[in-house]
């Protein structure tokens, strides 16, 4: 077995890197990026504690997401959602009332 990048392994594993990084650590082997590579013994010790660890071989530290499904097409609007204006972007300006125009100096009133 030739030298393996941790991500490679990662993928493998169906984890992040980041949990196959803290495992190598864990068994006292240095690693600085995913991109790194590691030897053949490593990799078989790496890939026993992950076995040992978990049943399936998923490390136990964070399950996987569930995958949402995409729809087959995307569905029309209903009538009331396009009679309905588009809500405002956050961080837009809200529409309000005008500003008034600044009033013109009256003339002095004399007596």
């Amino acid at each position: 077995m030739a030298k393996v990048r941790v991500y490679e392994l990662a993928k493998e594993f169906g984890v992040e890197s980041k949990v196959v990084m803290a495992k190598l650590q864990e068994l006292g082997e240095f690693v600085r990026s995913a991109s790194s590579t590691i030897e053949a013994p490593v990799v078989r010790k790496l890939t026993d504690a992950f076995q040992a660890g978990s049943g399936n071989g998923r490390a136990a530290g964070k399950p996987a997401a569930p995958r949402k499904s995409a729809p087959a097409k995307p569905s029309a609007p209903s009538p009331a959602q396009a009679a309905r204006p588009a809500a405002p972007k956050p961080g837009a300006p809200k529409p309000g009332p005008a500003a008034p125009a600044p009033a013109a100096p009256e003339a002095p009133v004399t007596p």
